[in-house]
C-alpha cells in the first residue's frame, strides 16, 4: 500500500511513497477544496463551482461541469494510486446524497492523521493541551514544524476555506502560546523566547504578546545575573565557555582554580608574605574558615607527589617557605565535595615579590588542565583572570591574559573532552572596563579548531624599565631586541607597541632572576576607544 502524504499547512503539495507529485492547478484547487470540506462530502456542483470559480448556476451546462469534475477526480485517483491498487478510490470515494427527485453524486476525502497533515497537527495540539510540561513541549513543538506557511495557503481568500482556515489559525496560536508555556514550567526560557519574537514580530500591535516578550527577555537577563559572555568553546566537544563579573569564592557549583607562588606560601599576617585581599590570601578565610594550618596540612599532603627544586637559606628568605617547587606544580584540594587547584604560577623572590611571565603562566596553564580533568569530577571550573593581580604577567595585558587561559583550555579539550563540560572566567568588576570581551568573541566567532593566536605567539608589548629604550617581542617570557617597531595582531586588532626593557638581577643567592616590567601601549587598541 502506497504512503501518502497530503500538506496543506503552507502551499498544497502531495507525496507519495515520499516522492513528489505534480498536480495540475485544477487537481490542486480540488485537493485543497476536498480538504477544506473537512472529511465531509461536496456534491459536483458545489465543486464545480468552488474548483473552477464559475459564479451562479447553469443547469444547462451541468452535463458538462459533470464531466469536468470526473475527469479531475480521475486524475487525483490515479495521483494518489500510480499502481492502480485501488487505494485512490478509498482515499477519493464516490458517494450519493439525497437530493431532490433524484441522488446527486458527491466526493468526499478520507485521509488518517499521517496522510494529512492539519489533521496530525490538530491531534498533537490537542493531546499536547492534556499533557504534562515536558510531553507537552515535544508534541507542540512536532506540530509546529508541520507549519510551513499560511493554512490552505492555495485557497487562502476562498469563502469555502474560511471555516478551517479560521480553525487552524486559531490553533496554531494557542500551539505557540502554550510551546512558551510548557518550555517556561520546565526552566527553558531561552528556547520559549524565540517562539514569543517570531509572535510579536508576526503582530507587532498586540500588547499581549509584547509583554509576553518583554517579561520572558527580564526573566532571561535575571537568570544570567553576572554572566557577560556564554559560547561554546572551539573544538571541545560540547564544552561552554562563561565569563562572568563577581566574586569567584561565590561560584558554588564549581571548582576553583587559586593561583600561588612556586613556594606555597599562606601567610597573610601584616601582608608581608601573601595580601590577604589577593585570592590566594582569601581563600583561608572564605573556604577554610580562617584556619589557616588546615589549609596547610592539605597543601603539604598534596606536594609530597612533587620534587623541590631546591630549598632557600634562612639568611637569604628569612620569611615565608623556603622550599620551592616547579612552576606549574598543582595541587587538587578537596573542600566540601568539590576541588580547589592550588597552582603555582609565580616565583616569589626571597624579596618577598611575586613575579611571573608568559612562558610561566603557559606553563601553569598546560600542566593545570590535566589535574583538572584527573581530579575535577567533570564539574564547573571556574579560575580568575591569573597573572593580573599582584603576582602580575606585566607584559600581557587583561584581555591577552584572557585569551590565554581560553586558548590553553580549548586546545587541552581538543585532546581531552572530558576535562570539564564549562570554563567560567570570573572577572571582577575593576578588571572588566580593561578587558575587551568583544576580542574573545571574535575568537571564538571565528576560531577553528586551531586558534589563530595559539599560545605563545610573539607578542608585542611596551616595556618601561631603566636601562634604556629597545623593541622588545615577547615570546612567552622571553624577550629578544630588534631594531624596529613591529606589529603584533591580537584577537583580530593589530596593535603596534614599541618596547624598553630591563633586566633586575635578585640580590639572593638564588639562580634565578626576574625581569621586572610594566606594559604600555604606544597605539591605541581600537577595542578601548
Amino acid at each position: 500500500m502506497a504512503r501518502i502524504r497530503v500538506s496543506v499547512l503552507g502551499p498544497a503539495r502531495l507525496q507519495v511513497d515520499g516522492e513528489p507529485v505534480r498536480l495540475t492547478p485544477l487537481t490542486t484547487r480540488l485537493l485543497v477544496r476536498l480538504v477544506a470540506a473537512d472529511g465531509e462530502p461536496v456534491p459536483i456542483r458545489r465543486l464545480h463551482r468552488d474548483v473552477w470559480a464559475v459564479p451562479g448556476t447553469q443547469p444547462h451546462r451541468t452535463g458538462r461541469h459533470r464531466n469536468d469534475v470526473q475527469k479531475r477526480v480521475l486524475e487525483l485517483r490515479r495521483a494518489l494510486d500510480p499502481a492502480q491498487s485501488g487505494e485512490g478510490t478509498r482515499i477519493l470515494r464516490t458517494e450519493q446524497l439525497p437530493s431532490g427527485p433524484a441522488p446527486e453524486t458527491a466526493y468526499r476525502l478520507v485521509l488518517t492523521p499521517d496522510e494529512l497533515d492539519c489533521a496530525e497537527f490538530t491531534d498533537l495540539v490537542h493531546s499536547a493541551l492534556l499533557a504534562a510540561p515536558a510531553s507537552a513541549a515535544d508534541r507542540l513543538g512536532a506540530a509546529l514544524d508541520l507549519v510551513r506557511g499560511r493554512p490552505l495557503a492555495d485557497a487562502a481568500d476562498e469563502d469555502f476555506a474560511q471555516p478551517l482556515i479560521r480553525r487552524l489559525t486559531a490553533l496554531h496560536e494557542t500551539a505557540r502560546r502554550q510551546l512558551i508555556r510548557s518550555r517556561i514550567e520546565l526552566g527553558r526560557h531561552d528556547l520559549a523566547l524565540p517562539v514569543a519574537e517570531r509572535m510579536a514580530r508576526e503582530r507587532p500591535d498586540d500588547p499581549g504578546i509584547a509583554e509576553l516578550l518583554g517579561s520572558l527577555r527580564a526573566r532571561l537577563r535575571e537568570r544570567h545575573g553576572h554572566e557577560l559572555l556564554r559560547q561554546p568553546v572551539p573544538g571541545a566537544g560540547g564544552g561552554e565557555l562563561v565569563v562572568v563579573r563577581g566574586d569567584l569564592f561565590g561560584q558554588e557549583d564549581a571548582n576553583l582554580v587559586v593561583g600561588f607562588t612556586d613556594t606555597f606560601d599562606t601567610a597573610t599576617d601584616r601582608d608581608l608574605v601573601i595580601s590577604r585581599d589577593s585570592v590566594q590570601g582569601q581563600l583561608v578565610d572564605r573556604l577554610f574558615g580562617g584556619e589557616r594550618k588546615l589549609l596547610d596540612d592539605r597543601l603539604q599532603a598534596g606536594l609530597r607527589a612533587f620534587t623541590p627544586v631546591r630549598t632557600e637559606r634562612p639568611q637569604d628568605k628569612p620569611r615565608g617557605r623556603r622550599v620551592r617547587y616547579p612552576v606549574g606544580t598543582t595541587v587538587p584540594l578537596p573542600v566540601d565535595g568539590r576541588r580547589v587547584f592550588a597552582v603555582a604560577y609565580s616565583r616569589l623572590g626571597n624579596d618577598l615579590v611575586a613575579r611571573s611571565s608568559p612562558d610561566d603562566l603557559k606553563a601553569s596553564l598546560e600542566r593545570l588542565w590535566p589535574a583538572v580533568a584527573r581530579y575535577g569530577m567533570y564539574k564547573p571550573v571556574a579560575i580568575p583572570l591569573i597573572g593580573a593581580g599582584l603576582a602580575r604577567v606585566v607584559e600581557l595585558d587583561r584581555t591577552q591574559l584572557l585569551l590565554m587561559i581560553v586558548e590553553s583550555f580549548a586546545a587541552h579539550c581538543r585532546r581531552d573532552p572530558t576535562t570539564a563540560p564549562e570554563l567560567r572566567v570570573v572577572i571582577r568588576p575593576a578588571d572588566l572596563e580593561r578587558t575587551d570581551l568583544s576580542a574573545l568573541g571574535t575568537y571564538l566567532r571565528t576560531s577553528r579548531y586551531d586558534s589563530p593566536y595559539p599560545v605563545g605567539t610573539p607578542r608585542t608589548a611596551s616595556v618601561v624599565g631603566t636601562g634604556g629604550i629597545a623593541d622588545t617581542t615577547c615570546t612567552g617570557g622571553t624577550t629578544s631586541t630588534g631594531s624596529n617597531v613591529s606589529t603584533a595582531h591580537i584577537a583580530g586588532t593589530d596593535r603596534t607597541a614599541s618596547t624598553e626593557h630591563t633586566a633586575s638581577t635578585s640580590t639572593s643567592t638564588s639562580t634565578s632572576t626576574s625581569t621586572s616590567t610594566r606594559v604600555t601601549e604606544n597605539a591605541p587598541n581600537p577595542h578601548h576607544q
